[in-house]
């Protein structure tokens, strides 16, 4: 499957050398990222020290926020964080199916909910 994505890259991208190097780069830091978050999980959850099952999405929430703010430092990101987000010429079109996705996840969501308590 992994040989018939990269073929088609090859055969389909106008600069295939470029997408793949993008690809690699962008897979070998969500792959760190990830890794330090299910790392941090693991302390909180895991071993003789485990904490109550009423603290762990609170502890998952602070840990999600701590991963993207370290990834956001690494990154070298300065200055307003406004800007970043909604002044970008992607930032338009990322929100808007941002908010397609949410509302879609929500009314999934309420129909599954509704479908159980009758």
């Amino acid at each position: 499957m992994v040989s018939f994505v990269v073929g088609l890259v090859f055969v389909g991208a106008v600069f295939p050398k470029l997408v793949v190097e993008n690809l690699i780069l962008f897979l070998t830091i969500a792959i760190v990222v990830v890794f330090i978050a299910l790392l941090l999980w693991g302390f909180v959850t895991g071993g003789d020290a485990k904490i109550p099952d009423w603290m762990q999405k609170p502890a998952l929430g602070v840990i999600i926020l701590a991963v993207v703010i370290a990834t956001l430092w690494a990154l070298g990101v300065e200055g307003n964080v406004f800007d970043l987000l909604f002044r970008q010429t992607w930032s338009t079109t990322f929100w808007t199916n941002t908010a397609f996705i949410a509302v879609v996840i929500l009314a999934i969501a309420l129909v599954l909910r509704g479908g159980k308590s009758s």
